[in-house]
């Protein structure tokens, strides 16, 4: 999302900013602790839901990451006018974009970080690769041609692929489809898609999955020509289709790549583009955030982006209210295909000024509970390593709270996933997993959202934890089992090794996340 669409996202995007049902505001941990019982649970007995893809936790690098220029100034920053104005959507205010040189994907860090995160998808796309021309020569970027506003060169594009092969993902992108790309008539032709994909063949890589646009439902702010609508899409789908069948046969067609939840009603709302598609694609796609950021929502402030009700439970479950939409949208349309989610994060443009803190940790980790549960295979966060909401530092790629959280998913939750076995309980949210690599283990991730009180386990296998806290809940350091995350020398990531505890009683404090693993649970469906 950009803030060029920050209009037609506030119109589509009412249904999940609203204010939250109950008020957190006042609750802080220096208040006494209450205790609340929670649930028995049973990890040998938890049925198998279903599975995910072993590559279900994702992430995006955006194109103009990688080709350079405008997007989403950090909050940290100071706000001024940028020196440079090539590229930043037209009716943006500039003060909220930053220049960036394209990113180092060769910096060691940063590939040693992503590679612990693997194996994974990498997706580059976003708005700016609907207008990015691809120069196949190894020539230095130039200025974009007519009907284009970026360009990608092929080091560039090799620096991707060499990058996504160091640390274990796979290539995820979109194409550009802005009027660079068509015909006297408006037609897209597939010229620059072709040449993408030759390119990408030739550097020894590979186009796992591909989008054929970036959002289409905010078609106009992403770049298509004015009075492009659904059947405008609905013609370019007939005619990018059987071409990504023919130049890229291996290639996953992810459509339709919409953030909208509106109804037949809307001129480009998802429902009319998938009835004019037809079941073409091999796996639903969307996108979702659960508010406008600051930057995008002046002229309508969003209740759902304040801090205080980042842990409410209306905040948490908006997601289940899309992944509900666009599931029923699959079910009529393209019955048995798969659901991805290739862009989320808390708030779209940039994020929230919260969101590099452990704050956003319960929205990250409570979102791929969620979905696993409900068996989308694929969730894309965004971003790896840009503006507030990358899992990274853009400035030296060191961690923030969501990294040590994602690393602790890879670490323990498997792709099968059990029934947690107990109703929710306000401020309480339980989700199982077959343990990773260890047969017959289980994993689960314990959420105590309450602010104020703590919550109980009883179980009687031994386990060990991994408990998250924060001196703060906007703090950018973690602390597991009462001590900081950080890295040690030569960037090693710590051991992450678990505490024992004995099962009878487990406590989680106030406004904590809890990760058990119960390597000899001798569940029958981990085996």
């Amino acid at each position: 999302m950009k803030d060029a669409q920050a209009h037609s996202f506030v119109t589509i995007r009412l249904d999940v900013v609203r204010a939250a049902s109950i008020s957190l505001a006042l609750a802080t941990l220096h208040w006494p602790v209450a205790s609340v019982a929670g649930p028995v649970v049973a990890p040998a007995a938890m049925a198998r839901l279903g599975s995910i893809d072993a590559r279900f936790q994702s992430y995006n690098i955006e194109m103009v990451e990688v080709t350079g220029g405008h997007f989403w100034r950090p909050y940290a920053e100071r706000r001024k006018p940028s020196s440079k104005a090539d590229g930043i959507p037209a009716g943006s205010d500039p003060a909220m974009y930053a220049y960036r040189k394209p990113i180092d994907l060769a910096n060691p860090r940063l590939r040693k970080l992503a590679a612990a995160l693997g194996p994974a998808y990498l997706r580059v796309s976003g708005t700016w690769a609907n207008t990015t021309y691809f120069d196949d020569t190894d020539d230095s970027a130039r200025s974009p041609p007519p009907g284009f506003n970026g360009v990608l060169t092929r080091r560039q594009w090799n620096g991707v692929i060499d990058f996504a092969r160091a640390v274990d993902a796979r290539l995820v992108t979109s194409f550009a489809t802005s009027s660079g790309t068509r015909d006297a008539g408006g037609v897209w032709t597939p010229a620059q898609a072709e040449k993408l994909i030759a390119a990408t063949r030739a550097l020894g890589g590979n186009i796992a999955a591909a989008e054929f646009t970036n959002e289409p439902d905010l078609a106009t702010t992403g770049g298509a020509p004015a009075g492009y609508d659904a059947a405008s899409f609905g013609r370019d789908i007939a005619a990018f289709a059987p071409f990504l069948k023919r130049a890229s046969r291996e290639t996953i067609l992810l459509g339709p790549g919409t953030v909208s939840t509106g109804g037949s009603d809307d001129a480009l709302g998802s429902e009319k583009l998938l009835a004019l598609t037809g079941p073409v694609f091999d796996a639903i796609s969307f996108h979702y955030y659960g508010a406008l950021s600051p930057r995008c929502s002046k002229a309508v402030p969003s209740a759902a982006a304040r801090d205080s009700n980042a842990l409410s439970p209306d905040w948490l479950s908006g997601i289940e209210r899309a992944a509900s939409f666009y599931a029923d949208l699959r079910d009529r349309f393209a019955p048995d295909r798969p659901l991805w989610i290739t862009e989320t994060a808390d708030a779209a443009c940039g994020g929230n000024p919260w969101s590099s803190t452990f704050l956003d940790s319960f929205r990250y980790l409570d979102t791929l509970g969620r979905m696993a549960r409900r068996q989308v295979q694929v969730v894309m966060h965004n971003t790896l390593a840009a503006s507030d909401y990358g899992m990274l530092n853009e400035g030296d790629f060191s961690p923030r709270p969501n990294y040590w959280a994602a690393l602790l998913w890879r670490r323990l939750m498997g792709t099968v996933v059990l029934d947690a076995g107990f109703a929710a309980m306000p401020g309480l949210y339980l989700y199982a997993h077959c343990l990773r690599d260890k047969a017959g283990g289980v994993a689960l991730l314990a959420i105590n959202a309450d602010r104020a009180a703590s919550r109980s386990l009883k179980f009687p296998e031994m386990a060990r934890r991994y408990s998250l806290t924060a001196v703060n809940l906007t703090d950018r350091r973690l602390r597991m089992n009462g001590r900081d995350l950080k890295l040690a020398a030569n960037d090693e990531l710590p051991a992450l090794e678990g505490e024992p505890v004995s099962g009878a009683r487990i406590d989680l404090a106030p406004a904590s996340i809890t990760f058990l693993a119960i390597a000899d649970a001798a569940n029958p469906a981990c085996r």
